[in-house]
């Protein structure tokens, strides 16, 4: 697969961000690393953390994500080949969007990733207890520093992406130039209803997350089945008539062009106005191989999935 432009950005990236959200968690350093040098052998180039990857598992304190990647970049020599994203906001020590803790929380991330700088710096939440101005100041003088390249937004309403725009536009500021939502075949109404206008207007790039339903639509929930994953909890409320529906159909179309059904789910979403590259994570270079090269699919497939789940 070739590289593509983000728009606003002098960027290429490969049309699938790995997410980093595993490593640390339920991938540890040396299966972190397999992934990782599988991923660049198909050419991938563009990755996703966060400062609060991945702080829940027990004995983590928040960056071990961080940290997996950075000494991985060390050892491969390869940091200015890589597009590397992080956030900022939801780590426990590190909570919020105010100018002072985006300034602390930028310094930390670049310590755990043993690197100057960061590609995609992204507000992890909208902290709507902090003026957008306020973070959108800091975030600038981020750039200015050249500690961050460009800057991002997540789990944003279109109402306040907007608005952020808008700030960003009337202060001379520098302005998002992407949004990191939830967005599947199974999880839609909110994301095209509310956000795509917004993408689509201000040529906002779409990368968003949860591509694959937390597992769900790589096809292995099935009736009667029981899947040992640490992720398998997040799946119940898929687990109807309409889910299974849905996997049905993308293992025909999967059947059809010789590919895994994760491949065929991330293909609809990338197809979807606005995205640009979803995000998905691999615990094993097995898992990395369904999804790292996802099909390019035909309107009528593409239509027939999107009717399954109106």
């Amino acid at each position: 697969m070739n590289h593509i432009p983000l728009n606003k950005t002098n960027l290429k990236v490969y049309p699938l961000c790995l997410g980093g959200n595993v490593f640390g968690w339920s991938s540890d350093e040396a299966e972190s690393f397999a992934v990782l040098n599988a991923y660049t052998e198909y050419n991938g180039n563009f990755i996703d953390t966060a400062d609060v990857y991945s702080e829940w598992k027990d004995g983590n304190t928040g960056h071990d994500s961080e940290r997996i990647l950075g000494k991985w970049m060390k050892e491969r020599g390869n940091r200015a080949e890589i597009v590397l994203a992080t956030k900022v906001a939801k780590l426990s020590t590190r909570p919020g969007l105010s100018g002072a803790n985006i300034n602390a929380a930028v310094d930390d991330s670049l310590r755990a990733l043993q690197t100057e700088y960061i590609d995609i710096y992204y507000a992890h939440e909208d902290d709507q207890k902090v003026p957008l101005r306020e973070t959108l100041s800091a975030f600038n003088e981020l750039i200015k520093s050249g500690k961050v390249r460009y800057i991002a937004a997540s789990n944003y309403t279109g109402e306040r992406l907007a608005e952020a725009i808008e700030i960003s536009k009337s202060e001379g500021f520098v302005q998002y130039i992407a949004l990191q939502n939830w967005y599947n075949l199974l999880h839609r109404k909110e994301y095209e209803e509310d956000l795509t206008p917004v993408l689509e207007a201000e040529g906002i790039s779409g990368i968003p997350f949860f591509g694959l339903a937390r597992g769900f639509l790589s096809g292995k929930y099935r009736p009667g089945a029981t899947v040992e994953s640490v992720r398998s909890g997040g799946v119940t409320e898929y687990q109807n008539d309409q889910g299974y529906r849905l996997v049905d159909q993308l293992e025909k179309i999967a059947k059809a062009h010789g590919t895994s059904i994760s491949s065929v789910a991330l293909g609809w979403l990338a197809a979807q106005p606005g995205v640009a590259t979803p995000i998905a994570s691999a615990r094993t270079v097995e898992q990395l191989k369904e999804i790292v090269n996802f099909t390019t699919l035909t309107n009528d497939e593409i239509n027939e999935l999107s009717d399954l789940t109106k």
